[in-house]
C-alpha cells in the first residue's frame, strides 16, 4: 500500500482524503475495541490520544506527520534485527488500550530493562541497568499490572495515576485541592481499590518516571557551592559565613542558608532518543533540512556551518545534540515583593525541526537559583560546565529507540539567549558605561551627553568615499575618517582574558575594576569547555528587548512624552555646547529660557489625533493585544505596553500613524526603521535580504544622528547595527530571542503554591511536568493562525460528515458557468473574499472592494470577465445549498472571523443589484441573490444570538452594523453626503489588509 499521499500538501486532494480512510480503517482493524488512538497529526505528534473520528478529523485539519511513514504507534511493527529497514506487518497486536500505553511508557523509560547480561560486551547492543534502577522498573510494571480495583480492565493503578497527575498541572490544582478531590475518588470506588490516598503517595508511585533533582548548598554571599571538593565544609573558605542557619540546639537537622536547585542535564538528554519520532526528529537537521540561500533554522547559519568545519568528529553524528542555553529572573510572588527574584538556566536542543524547536515541551531546565547572581552566576554554572565538559569529552551512552541500538551521544552549546543586562552576567563584559557594546568593546565611540553616556558615530560603518563621512554641522561637527570597529574572535578575547587577574566572587569582595581590564567583570566559565572559544558568535543580543527599548525611545521622543523624551533641556544645552543645529537651541527671552517643540515631535493636536487612531484600530483575535486600553488620550501617553504590543506598534501602526504628522525627513527613516525590524524577525531569512538590511540600518541610524539629539543614541539605539550581522551567523530571531523563555517564566510563576519557599513549588511542578510529558499526554497548544478558518472547524463534526461536505461542494461548483468557476475553483476555501469578488465584479462599487484585497489575490481577479453573465435560476437552488453549507462551517469561528466574514457577506449584499434593462430570469436572478444572503447573515446571528436578545436579529443590517466588531475598517465618504458612490478605503482598512497579506 503506497502511503506517498502523506507528502500530498494539499489536504483536499481525493488521494489524501481516500489515504485517511485506509488509516482509519488500517487502525480499527488494528487496534479492536479502542475507542482512543494516538493521533499523528502535525499537532498531537502521536503524544495525545484522541477518538478515531477525531484523529481523521484532525488529519484533514492539520495534516499528518511527514515521516511516518511507519504506522509502528498503531500496530504496524518493524523488524530492527533485519538487516533491511521494511517494515512488517505480520504477527500485529493491538496497542490501542491505554493501559498498554503505559506499558510502552515503562519500556521507553528503561529500554534496557530486559537485555540479556550476556550482550553487554556487544558494542550495539544495550547494556542491563543497575539494582537500584531495576527495582524502580519492577515497582512501575507492578502498578501498571495492577487493577484499580478489582474487575476494572479500563484503568491500571499507574494509568489512573498519571491521568489525574496531568489534570492536575494542566488546571493547576494545589496538592490540598488534589488531596480532597483524591479521598472522594477513593470514596466513590470499590472498598478495595488501590487508589493511593494522597498526592504524597501519588508522587512516590510516578519516582520512577521522573527524572528527579540535586540540591546543592551555596554561600550565602555567592562565593562558592559546597560542591564535589567543599562539600563537606560547614563555612565558606572565602567570607567565613557559615553553610547553615542559626537554629536551636535541640534540632537534630540543619538548614542551609541557601540552596541551589540543579537538575541534571545528561538523563534529560536521552529521554530525547527514547520516543521512535523524537529520535528521529533530532536528526531532522541533517537529513531533512533543504539547503538552499533561505534561513529557516539554526542550521543555516554560518555560525553552525563553521562548527561543523571546525569540529567535523562531532558533526559526523547527526545525533549529537546543539543546545542553547537561556537565563532570566522573575519576581515568584507577583507585586507582593518586589525585592527577590529567582533565576533559572534554561537548555533547549537545536536539532529538532521549527516546528518542534523552542516549545515547551523541549525545554529543560538546568538550574534554580533563589536571587539575583550578579556576576557570581558562574559559582552555580559549575555542575553545569562541568557536566557539559564531560558531554563533550565522553559523551554518555545512549539507546536509540528508532535504531535499537546503543551509542555515545555528545553535546555542545552553540550560544547564549539573554536579555542585556543577563548578558552582561553571562558574557563577563560590562554593558555599562562608556564601552558597553559587547560587540564593538572598546573601539565604540561614546561620549557625555546631557549627563549620561550616549554612542554615536555610526558613520564608520559607511563605505570610505561616502559624502556623509565629510559632513560635520549635520552630525557632532566633526568628519568621520576612521573605519567601522574591529572583530574579536573567541582566541583573542581568551587570550586577553588569560592575561588578567579577577578578584574572587562573592558580595563581600570590592567591585574596584583597574583600568586594564576594560569592562571585563571576571572570566566566563564557559571558556573552561574546550570550543567555547571557536564559536563565531557565543551570546545573541536579544531583538525582543532590543525592539522594546527603541520603542520607548522613539515614541517618547517624537509625542515628547514626559520623562520618556530624550529632547529634555540638558539635550538642548548640550547641543549649545556643541555647537550644532541652532534652530533646536534653547529660545531665550530676557531673563527666561524656554524649550520650544521640535520639527520631530508632534503638535498637541496632531499628537491626540495619533492616539485617537491607535485606540480606535481592532485586531484580529490572537494577533496582538488590546493596544487600546494602554491609550491615554487626555494625558497624552501610552501605558502598560508589553513586549509583544511594542513589537506589533512597531511594525504595522507606527509607520501608517505618523506619515501625514511629521515631516517627510522625519517619516523616512522611520518607516525604514519599521520595515527593518518587520523583515528581521520574519520566520524565514534570505541572505541577501539580510546584507541588505545590513546597508540598511546604516543608513537609518545616520539620518537619525541628523535628525534627533545625541542624548537620543542610547546603547540599545547603537547595538540595532549589530542585528543583521548575527542574523547571518545564528539563522532566523524567533530561535534566539527571550519571547518562548518569558512565556515560561510566566508558566513558572503560576506554579507557585508555598509562598513560604517558592523555588521548592516551581522545582516540583516542573519534575512532575517532565514526567507527564514523557508519558505523552500533555495538551498541546492550539494553532496559532487565527485566519485558516477552514482547519479550525469543531470537533463535533465527524469526519464522514466533513468529506462528504467538501465532495458535495466539488459537485456543486461543477454545476457552476465557466466565468464563475474559474475564479472559485482556483482559490482554497479559506479565501472566502473572493466569493465578494465574484459578486463585487458586477457593480460600480468594486473598485472599493478590490482596493481591499491583498495584492496576491488580485491576479485572479484578472481571470473574470468584464460583465459576467447572473446566475440562471436553475442554478439559485445549488447556490442556495452551497451558502448553508457555508453557514455551518461558519457558526463555529471565533467571533472576530465570524464578524469579519459576516461583514463580507453584508459588502456584497449591498452591491447585488438588479439593472433595469435586465430580462426576467435576470432580474428574479438579482432579486433572490439578496435574499440568499439576507438568510445567511439572519439565520448566522440568530443561532449565535442570546435568549435574552432575540429581538435584535429583527433589526435592519444598518443597525447591526453599529455592533460589529469590524467597524475599525472604515471608509472614507464623499462629502457628497451620499457616501455609496465616492467611498474610498481608509487607513485603518488598509492597514486591516496588511494583516491578511502577511499570513
Amino acid at each position: 500500500m503506497s502511503r506517498r499521499w502523506i507528502q500530498n500538501p494539499n489536504r483536499c486532494a481525493d488521494e489524501y482524503l481516500d489515504g485517511i480512510e485506509d488509516f482509519i480503517e488500517f487502525a480499527r482493524r488494528h487496534n479492536p475495541g479502542a475507542t482512543r488512538i494516538r493521533c499523528p497529526c502535525r499537532r498531537c505528534n502521536n503524544t495525545l490520544f484522541e477518538s478515531i473520528e477525531n484523529v481523521g478529523f484532525h488529519l484533514v485539519r492539520n495534516g499528518m506527520i511527514e515521516t511516518y511513514s511507519i504506522w509502528n504507534l498503531h500496530g504496524e511493527q518493524v523488524d530492527h534485527a533485519s538487516s533491511s529497514n521494511a517494515p512488517r506487518v505480520d504477527n500485529v497486536e493491538p496497542i490501542g488500550d491505554p493501559n498498554d500505553q503505559v506499558m510502552g511508557i515503562i519500556q521507553d523509560a528503561f529500554p534496557f530493562a530486559s537485555t540479556n547480561i550476556n550482550q553487554e560486551g556487544e558494542e550495539d547492543l544495550p547494556t542491563p541497568i543497575d539494582s537500584a534502577e531495576f527495582e524502580q522498573y519492577e515497582k512501575l510494571l507492578k502498578n501498571a499490572n495492577q487493577e484499580l480495583y478489582p474487575g476494572c480492565e479500563n484503568f491500571s493503578v499507574l494509568t489512573a495515576i498519571v491521568e489525574l497527575m496531568h489534570g492536575k498541572i494542566k488546571y493547576r490544582m494545589s496538592n490540598l485541592c488534589f488531596d480532597y478531590f483524591l479521598g472522594v475518588f477513593k470514596r466513590m470506588l470499590p472498598t478495595d481499590n488501590c487508589l493511593p490516598k494522597d498526592h504524597k503517595h501519588a508522587q512516590k508511585v510516578l519516582h520512577g518516571l521522573g527524572l528527579g533533582y540535586e540540591k546543592i548548598h551555596a554561600c550565602k554571599n555567592n562565593c562558592m557551592l559546597f560542591y564535589k571538593e567543599h562539600e563537606t565544609l560547614d563555612t565558606c573558605p572565602i567570607c567565613n559565613e557559615s553553610r547553615f542557619k542559626m537554629t536551636s540546639q535541640n534540632r537534630t537537622t540543619k538548614i542551609p542558608q541557601k540552596v541551589m536547585r540543579y537538575l541534571p542535564l545528561k538523563p534529560r538528554l536521552q529521554r530525547l532518543y527514547m520516543s521512535t519520532h523524537t529520535a528521529t526528529d533530532m536528526r531532522w537537521h541533517k537529513e531533512k533540512r533543504v539547503d538552499d540561500d533561505v534561513m529557516r533554522h539554526p542550521a543555516d547559519g554560518e555560525a553552525w556551518k563553521e562548527f561543523d568545519r571546525t569540529f567535523p568528529e562531532f558533526a559526523a553524528d547527526p545525533r549529537n545534540v546543539r543546545l542553547g542555553l537561556a537565563t532570566d529572573g522573575f519576581n515568584p510572588y507577583g507585586v507582593l515583593n518586589q525585592h527577590h527574584s529567582t533565576w533559572p538556566i534554561f537548555a533547549f536542543p537545536y536539532n529538532l525541526p521549527p516546528w518542534k524547536c523552542m516549545k515547551k515541551e523541549y525545554m529543560m531546565m538546568t538550574v534554580l537559583i533563589t536571587e539575583d547572581p550578579g556576576r557570581s552566576i558562574d559559582v552555580y554554572l559549575r555542575p553545569l560546565v562541568d557536566e557539559l565538559k564531560d558531554l563533550w569529552t565522553n559523551g554518555v551512552r545512549t539507546y536509540d529507540k528508532s535504531t535499537g541500538r546503543m551509542f555515545t551521544l555528545r553535546a555542545a552549546v552553540m550560544w547564549t539567549v539573554n536579555d542585556f543586562p543577563a548578558y552582561a552576567m553571562v558574557s563577563g563584559w560590562s554593558t555599562k558605561g562608556y564601552m558597553a557594546c559587547p560587540v564593538c568593546k572598546e573601539d565604540v565611540t561614546s561620549g557625555w551627553h546631557a549627563g549620561k553616556v550616549c554612542y554615536l558615530g555610526h558613520r564608520r560603518w559607511l563605505p570610505w568615499d561616502h559624502e556623509w563621512r565629510e559632513k560635520d554641522k549635520e552630525f557632532d561637527g566633526n568628519t568621520e575618517r576612521r573605519l567601522r570597529p574591529r572583530e574579536w574572535s573567541g582566541d583573542e578575547i581568551l587570550e586577553q582574558l588569560n592575561r588578567l587577574d579577577f578578584a574572587p566572587f562573592g558580595k563581600t569582595v570590592s567591585r574596584t575594576r583597574p583600568s586594564t581590564h576594560l569592562n571585563w567583570t571576571h572570566k566566563p566559565m564557559f571558556f573552561e569547555l574546550p570550543y567555547w572559544s571557536k564559536l563565531k558568535l557565543r551570546h545573541n543580543l536579544d531583538v525582543m528587548h532590543v525592539e522594546k527599548n527603541v520603542f520607548d525611545t522613539l515614541v517618547g521622543t517624537i509625542l515628547d512624552i514626559e520623562g520618556k523624551t530624550k529632547d529634555t533641556i540638558k539635550a538642548r544645552l548640550d547641543l549649545e555646547r556643541m555647537g550644532i543645529r541652532r534652530g533646536l537651541w534653547m529660545n531665550r527671552d530676557s531673563d527666561k529660557a524656554r524649550r520650544d517643540l521640535a520639527f520631530f515631535s508632534m503638535k498637541p493636536n496632531d499628537k491626540k489625533e495619533f492616539l485617537k487612531f491607535v485606540s480606535s484600530v481592532k485586531f484580529p483575535d490572537g494577533y496582538a493585544s488590546n493596544i487600546a486600553r494602554c491609550v491615554n488620550v487626555d494625558g497624552g501617553k501610552f501605558t502598560g505596553l508589553k513586549s509583544h504590543d511594542c513589537h506589533v506598534f512597531m511594525q504595522r501602526l507606527l509607520p501608517v500613524g505618523i506619515r501625514h504628522l511629521l515631516p517627510e525627513d522625519v517619516v523616512k527613516p522611520i518607516m525604514l526603521l519599521s520595515r527593518f525590524f518587520s523583515q528581521l524577525t520574519a520566520k524565514t531569512l534570505r541572505r541577501t535580504d539580510m546584507f541588505q538590511l545590513r546597508h540598511d540600518i546604516v543608513q537609518v541610524l545616520c539620518k537619525f544622528e541628523m535628525i534627533f539629539p545625541p542624548a537620543f543614541f542610547t546603547s540599545m539605539i547603537h547595538v540595532m547595527v549589530h542585528l543583521p550581522e548575527e542574523a547571518l551567523l545564528a539563522g532566523p530571531v524567533n530561535y534566539r530571542w527571550m519571547y518562548p523563555i518569558e512565556r515560561l517564566l510566566g508558566e513558572l510563576k503560576k506554579s507557585v503554591r508555598n509562598r513560604a519557599k517558592p523555588e521548592g513549588s516551581i522545582i516540583e511542578a516542573w519534575v512532575q511536568y517532565e514526567s507527564l510529558t514523557f508519558c505523552g499526554i500533555n495538551d498541546p497548544s492550539p494553532p496559532s493562525s487565527p485566519f485558516l478558518w477552514f482547519f479550525l472547524l469543531p470537533s463535533a463534526l465527524s469526519l464522514r460528515r466533513h468529506l462528504s461536505h467538501l465532495r458535495c461542494h466539488r459537485s456543486l461548483l461543477a454545476t457552476l458557468p465557466p466565468c464563475h468557476l474559474a475564479t472559485v475553483a482556483s482559490l482554497p476555501p479559506c479565501h472566502c473574499r473572493c466569493h465578494l469578488a465574484t459578486a463585487a465584479a458586477t457593480s460600480a462599487t468594486a473598485a472599493a472592494t478590490v482596493a481591499t484585497l491583498p495584492p496576491c489575490h488580485l491576479s485572479h481577479l484578472a481571470t473574470l470577465p468584464p460583465q459576467p453573465p447572473p446566475l440562471p435560476p436553475c442554478h439559485l437552488s445549488h447556490l442556495r445549498c452551497h451558502l448553508s453549507h457555508l453557514r455551518c462551517h461558519c457558526s463555529d469561528l471565533h467571533r472576530c472571523h465570524r464578524a469579519t466574514m459576516l461583514d463580507l457577506i453584508r459588502r456584497g449584499r449591498s452591491m447585488t443589484t438588479a439593472p433595469s434593462s435586465d430580462p426576467p430570469a435576470q432580474a428574479a436572478s438579482a432579486a433572490t441573490a439578496p435574499a440568499l444572503l439576507d438568510h445567511v447573515v439572519v439565520g448566522h446571528e440568530a443561532s449565535q444570538a442570546p435568549a435574552s436578545s432575540a429581538s435584535s436579529v429583527a433589526q435592519p443590517p444598518s443597525a447591526r452594523r453599529r455592533h460589529r466588531p469590524t467597524d475599525t475598517m472604515d471608509t472614507t465618504t464623499s462629502t457628497d453626503g451620499t457616501g455609496a458612490s465616492g467611498s474610498q478605503p481608509g487607513i485603518t482598512t488598509l492597514l486591516y489588509c496588511s494583516f491578511y497579506f502577511e499570513i
